[in-house]
């Protein structure tokens, strides 16, 4: 069989499978409960491909010429047994890669001992996350949330709530335990305090610095600036988490990762020297 191509000629390698219509959350960027409500119509399960039909018609692309395939949705992880439809596509000859597109709410929380070696430094106190002294208060106030993505979220929910944001709350050498503390930061205080209850609560947590953009978000905007979030190791991969604005976001530029704020800070320097200034801004790319 001749390999697939495009209109412009160009062989078509990857394939995107929805495996349902369905989704647990109404995020107004893609299933806004205004028309997404109660009473919308999903489709039927009968009126769904079947995983039978699905693997055959993944081995059909695949002889010609497919080697990714992307299971979306909806949110893939609300159709039963996806894990023996996974099992299958991944048998099927001349597939090299399934990836999955998730909310990851649904997914869950490894225990230590499955946690990958390189996972565990990010399980640690560092230079601006003390988990020996925030441990007893994280415990208190989570452990009776369900392991996995949200324990993550009431986390997040929690710091969003607890710390005042301000520029002039800003210093250098705020660590998470005096965040808690004080109630009143930055964002890189959001991120260190999450990443320090995360720590606490078992789940490998990893400070993030780069842009955000404020794409998609009301105007006026403000001067653009660096920003700090957070990684967490939910389910199999890293997860992105941002208590400090905890609603999703368009256009977050990754610089750089590390335990905290000491590992990737917004500069590097070594010796004296003078911030001149800076401009940070984000053009939506059509």
């Amino acid at each position: 069989m001749q390999p697939l191509v495009d209109s412009y000629g160009r062989r078509i390698k990857s394939m995107r499978i929805s495996i349902t219509d369905k989704c647990n959350f109404r995020c107004t960027y893609c299933m806004p409960k205004e028309q997404f409500h109660d009473n919308y119509r999903f489709l039927k399960s009968q009126e769904r491909l079947s995983f039978e039909e699905i693997v055959r018609l993944s081995r059909l692309f695949a002889s010609l010429g497919v080697r990714k395939l992307r299971l979306t949705g909806g949110e893939p992880l609300l159709r039963a047994n996806l894990s023996d439809l996974v099992g299958d596509l991944t048998a099927i000859p001349g597939i090299d890669d399934i990836a999955l597109t998730t909310n990851g709410v649904l997914l869950g929380q490894h225990a230590v001992e499955d946690l990958p070696a390189d996972t565990l430094v990010y399980l640690l106190g560092s230079r601006y996350c003390e988990t020996d002294r925030l441990s007893e208060i994280a415990w208190q106030l989570f452990e009776k949330t369900p392991p996995g993505w949200a324990r993550v979220q009431a986390i997040c929910d929690f710091v969003h709530r607890h710390i005042a944001f301000g520029y002039e709350h800003a210093r250098a050498s705020k660590t998470a335990w005096e965040a808690y503390a004080e109630g009143k930061g930055v964002c890189r205080d959001y991120a260190h305090l999450a990443v320090a209850f995360c720590r606490c609560m078992n789940i490998p947590a990893r400070y993030c610095t780069g842009y955000l953009s404020d794409i998609g978000t009301p105007k006026p905007w403000a001067a653009g600036d660096f920003a700090g979030w957070f990684e967490a190791y939910i389910g199999g991969h890293w997860r992105t988490f941002d208590p400090r604005n905890n609603v999703p976001r368009i256009g977050r530029i990754l610089i750089a990762q590390g335990r905290d704020a000491s590992d990737v800070p917004i500069t590097q320097t070594f010796g004296p020297n003078t911030l001149a200034g800076f401009k940070v801004w984000t053009d939506e790319v059509a």
